[in-house]
């Protein structure tokens, strides 16, 4: 499997943008999710949302995967908090210790199954997610994990928000499936990450254009990474 993972502006990336929302409503549709906060499109008007895509390298350049990076203004609060706060108020007061642009949401976070079993949306997509905080000059990354994605989100330094919902647990996106409330405090030191993890991370901040050779369950895998760093400025 060869693909290119990359990172675009949504509001400057229409066309990206319309494929990665077909995507993810796709997989979403495919386990009988019809709605979710992190679904929602008025997302595309925000100009401090930054997509990670994996694209197939076949020349039709499809969007295999991918997740969103949402930054936290008084404008635009992160999906999470509409979701928690119809299940614990106690958001509110959360959130209230943020500055704009201090903190940001990693949500809408999927794979096709032609991808699926290669790691690109169980780990890769993670750690892509949590090197490029960096770039924005972020303090803190939140997100809400699905119990398959627990255990590799603390490896990159993610913590359980124990004083939200049921011990940082909630019945979302429907009653049957629980999400965790997971959050990185200081995403550029990374304290709570596992050395190899934060070594990778590490990596991709500083070299963010490289080629990885990998292998998977799946098989073979390479990875054109493509950060643009230069690219990603707040307005």
């Amino acid at each position: 499997m060869k693909v290119r993972i990359r990172v675009v502006r949504a509001v400057s990336s229409p066309e990206e943008t319309e494929k990665y929302i077909a995507g993810h409503f796709n997989v979403l549709e495919s386990y009988g999710v019809t709605k979710v906060t992190s679904a929602d499109r008025s997302w595309v008007s925000n100009p401090n949302v930054y997509l990670l895509l994996v694209e197939s390298m076949d020349g039709e350049n499809r969007v295999l995967g991918g997740g969103r990076i949402q930054l936290r203004n008084q404008n635009f609060p992160l999906p999470l908090e509409g979701a928690i706060l119809e299940k614990d108020v106690k958001i509110i007061e959360y959130m209230k210790k943020y500055k704009d642009l201090e903190v940001a949401e990693y949500c809408g976070l999927w794979n096709s199954r032609e991808v699926s079993g290669y790691g690109l949306g169980s780990i890769y997509l993670i750690r892509i997610g949590v090197a490029i905080t960096s770039f924005l000059g972020l303090k803190s990354l939140m997100a809400f994990c699905s119990p398959y994605t627990v255990k590799n989100s603390q490896s990159v330094g993610f913590e359980i928000i124990h004083g939200l919902g049921d011990n940082g647990s909630f019945l979302y996106p429907k009653e049957g499936l629980v999400a965790t409330i997971m959050e990185i405090q200081d995403v550029m030191n990374l304290p709570y990450s596992v050395a190899v993890e934060k070594e990778f991370i590490d990596n991709l901040r500083n070299n963010p254009n490289q080629i990885l050779l990998d292998e998977s369950p799946k098989g073979s895998l390479e990875i054109h990474f493509d950060l643009n760093i230069s690219d990603l400025t707040i307005i």
